[in-house]
């Protein structure tokens, strides 16, 4: 057997809830006499806070219990810790003699600052910490302009990323993982944690491979993506959050099924655009991309907010959408952009609510895309949505739900309606148990866009 550079490591599993194609996972085993294989819950992140996601929590939860099978099938263990993975290093190094800790490169402000903690940790111990690219097809080092700056207009970020070659998945390296007893292995924390919730989809490697499989269902993906009542769309983006799935894998299987331009492969570098901007404008988080708009006096009503999160406006697209949210922690990307905009530019309430909200309820809760995305709809976000082009959700039910089929799935109070009613409920809502439409959406339209244009006309403050 060739001599390895350590005796024994620790691999911490975070967004890669998978044994095949795991870069930093396959990276610990060549280098290593045998790996501890490990989760950590982070108290930060597990005990309560605004954007906390019970159905995200649940479908990991679902993914721990699929990885721990994985292990199990290698003769191993998966470790369960409770603790700052900074607190953990030194009882593990004097415990199990750990040597190096192995990790998949993160991006996020929260996860940024987490793994600075475990490098200086790891130096304080002189414990080697070594971190690796997995998460994304590219790195946001790579997705520079000729002139060493990010990219801020996706059509341009795309063209030069789409020239960078993507890995081929790679299997299981062979290597020893560890089942050694450890008592400060608590994996009972994955059961304390259990809040069921009736998610919309599964977690674990296992459903990942299954929406794989069924990838070439995506055939007509651009003729009818947009219509919520179809099942026209990957749903992967779940199981590419807690890497059941690596992007690598997906990006392949598309061009495999379907074609090697597909246009599914353009949202998967929408993903990497956004987690670039997120990594190096960390002021997203918190203010608008653009900050001329932090200027933007949002009324922030909060019977409006509670109208919109609860599926009560009046609207039934905009309802129905939310509707399926919360109960199923899922929602099609075109009605994704039709609540936003309406909150933001019709309830005239802060993008920031809204982001907070999806945080709380998506099951595909990701920091960087959702932050992303909100910006994008309420045209503060860099390449954003032009503040005078607002969904108009009459017209965008319309389109993209004729016959209200999906409308009358998530609202039983307007299913005894023809749809030609329910596309006219602006103008002759009729008497029942559903509301009113709450606002006007023409004149909501264009106060918002006067206060657009009056902030447009300023000059931006120092991010």
């Amino acid at each position: 057997m060739a001599k390895t550079a350590y005796k024994t490591s620790l691999f911490i599993f975070r967004r890669d809830l998978r044994l095949e194609d795991n870069t930093a996972l396959n990276a610990a085993l060549n280098q290593s006499g045998q790996v501890i294989a490990c989760f950590i819950f982070d108290p930060r992140q597990i005990q309560t806070h605004p954007y906390q996601s019970t159905p995200g929590l649940q479908f990991m939860l679902e993914s721990l219990n699929d990885l721990q099978q994985q292990l199990q099938q290698q003769g191993a263990l998966l470790y369960i810790f409770n603790a700052q993975p900074a607190h953990l290093l030194q009882p593990l190094q004097q415990d199990l003699g750990i040597e190096a800790v192995f990790v998949n490169r993160d991006y996020s402000p929260f996860s940024r600052q987490r793994d600075n903690e475990l490098r200086e940790q790891c130096e304080t111990l002189h414990l080697a910490f070594h971190s690796q690219a997995d998460l994304l097809l590219t790195e946001p080092e790579q997705g520079l302009r000729s002139n060493g700056k990010p990219y801020q207009v996706f059509t341009a970020f795309h063209r030069q990323a789409r020239l960078q070659p993507v890995s081929a998945p790679q299997g299981l390296a062979a290597g020893k993982l560890s089942a050694k007893a450890y008592a400060g292995h608590k994996p009972e924390v994955i059961q304390q944690l259990q809040q069921p919730h009736q998610n919309a989809l599964p977690g674990g490697r296992q459903a990942a491979l299954a929406r794989l499989a069924i990838i070439g269902n995506c055939k007509n993906y651009l003729a009818v993506r947009d219509f919520p009542a179809m099942a026209a769309t990957s749903q992967l983006s779940a199981y590419l959050k807690f890497g059941c799935c690596s992007v690598r894998e997906a990006f392949y299987s598309i061009q495999a099924e379907l074609d090697p331009d597909h246009p599914l492969l353009r949202q998967l570098y929408w993903r990497d655009f956004f987690t670039h901007i997120g990594f190096h404008f960390p002021h997203v988080f918190g203010h608008a991309f653009d900050r001329r708009y932090d200027g933007l006096l949002w009324r922030n009503g909060q019977e409006d907010f509670w109208a919109w999160a609860n599926g009560q406006t009046g609207f039934p697209i905009v309802d129905a959408a939310m509707r399926e949210l919360n109960q199923t922690g899922w929602m099609h990307n075109r009605l994704r952009m039709i609540v936003a905009s309406f909150l933001v530019k019709d309830l005239h309430v802060s993008w920031r609510w809204g982001e907070r909200y999806f945080a709380q309820r998506l099951l595909d809760y990701d920091p960087c895309v959702n932050n992303g995305n909100w910006q994008w709809a309420a045209s503060t976000g860099c390449d954003a949505q032009p503040y005078f082009r607002i969904f108009n959700p009459w017209l965008q039910q319309k389109k993209f739900d004729p016959q209200c089929a999906y409308i009358k799935t998530w609202i039983p109070e307007l299913q005894r309606f023809p749809a030609e009613v329910i596309h006219k409920w602006e103008k002759h809502p009729q008497a029942g148990d559903y509301p009113r439409p709450r606002v006007d959406h023409g004149l909501q339209s264009q106060l918002i866009k006067a206060q657009f244009k009056a902030l447009g006309n300023t000059t931006a403050p120092a991010a």
